[in-house]
């Protein structure tokens, strides 16, 4: 198998992983139950996305793809931060639950565009 095919499935396992990851995490918080804080779920999400950004990266070598030559891959990095900021909002137990509730619908909003744009790639 080529590296290519190699790098696009491990993207795209952790990039879906990092989706159920953040979704356990909100529903965890909103049922009442934060202490999913002091398991491993604390840290598994962060170490499955720096194999995400791994496998992008390598994606980008392997491809000679440039973020800000291809249009769609620039939307997906500046939408990426912001799934970013919008997540650490929506999982900050300081926060008020409203606040929380509209950073996740951001976040969740932004990584369905990440995700459009993945397999659309339309600009």
């Amino acid at each position: 198998m080529s590296s290519y095919l190699i790098l696009k499935s491990i993207h795209m396992a952790t990039a879906y992983l990092t989706v159920a990851l953040f979704a356990l995490c909100l529903v965890l918080d909103m049922a009442g139950k934060p202490n999913w804080r002091t398991t491993p779920l604390r840290w598994i999400p962060h170490a499955n996305n720096t194999i995400l950004l791994v496998a992008a990266i390598g994606l980008l070598f392997v491809t000679n793809w440039m973020p800000f030559v291809h249009g769609w891959l620039t939307a997906k990095v500046f939408l990426l931060v912001g799934y970013i900021v919008a997540g650490a909002i929506a999982l900050k137990d300081t926060r008020s639950k409203q606040v929380r509730v509209i950073a996740a619908i951001l976040a969740l909003v932004q990584v369905l565009a990440i995700l459009h744009l993945a397999v659309a790639k339309p600009f």
